[in-house]
């Protein structure tokens, strides 16, 4: 019996996803501890350059495929929002080695695992992308919504917290910027929830 093989895109997609897994897995690992950071920030950017190659894998194919299972400007966009959310992940483990930040905090903690938890939801997505379940996408797309809003609640939480307790200007302007990149990568994680979406939409 001859195995039907899998669609190149869907493939390459489930690959991108299956890193991101790993890398948010990695990235809440090393961020409650903060001990090795110049490999910290070396696995990560090893992470983003697999991602890398995956996005480029997928421009190659949408150039000569003739006949895609989705819409090439879907195929395109889900590539490059789940690329912004390992690229937001890679700069911040990058500016924990720039500014020489050691101590582990707990705000960045809670982003990490809110970053985590997204990563799972957007694999199990993919996956089901993959098996045409367009439909069983969505209790994944609204948990990555509902995860997104932590991520804002988080963010109010520790700028309240920076600005009432922290007083030296240069660690704030760290924390705070860090923060913020954090946030930006959870809304990263909802801009698959919504590219799925309109996928769903458009499929079903």
């Amino acid at each position: 019996m001859r195995i039907k093989k899998k669609d190149i895109f869907f493939e390459t997609l489930e690959n991108m996803a299956d890193t991101i897994v790993q890398a948010a897995d990695y990235f809440a690992e090393q961020v409650a501890s903060l001990n090795n950071i110049q490999q910290f920030t070396k696995t990560m950017k090893d992470y983003e350059n697999q991602c890398d190659t995956y996005t480029h894998t997928i421009i190659t194919e949408l150039n000569k495929t003739f006949i895609t299972p989705l819409e090439r400007d879907d195929i395109m966009d889900l590539t490059t929002t789940m690329d912004d959310v390992i690229d937001g992940m890679e700069a911040c483990a990058s500016r924990f080695d720039m500014y020489h930040l050691s101590e582990p905090d707990q705000y960045i903690n809670r982003f990490a695992e809110i970053l985590r938890e997204c990563a799972y939801e957007m694999q199990k997505a993919i996956h089901l992308l993959s098996q045409k379940k367009l439909l069983a996408i969505r209790e994944h797309t609204i948990r990555l919504n509902d995860l997104e809003n932590q991520g804002d609640d988080v963010m109010r939480e520790c700028i309240k917290e920076l600005f009432a307790n922290v007083k030296d200007p240069i660690e704030l302007i760290k924390r705070k910027e860090i923060y913020e990149r954090l946030e930006t990568t959870t809304d990263a994680c909802e801009d698959v929830a919504n590219m799925l979406e309109s996928i769903i939409m458009s499929n079903s």
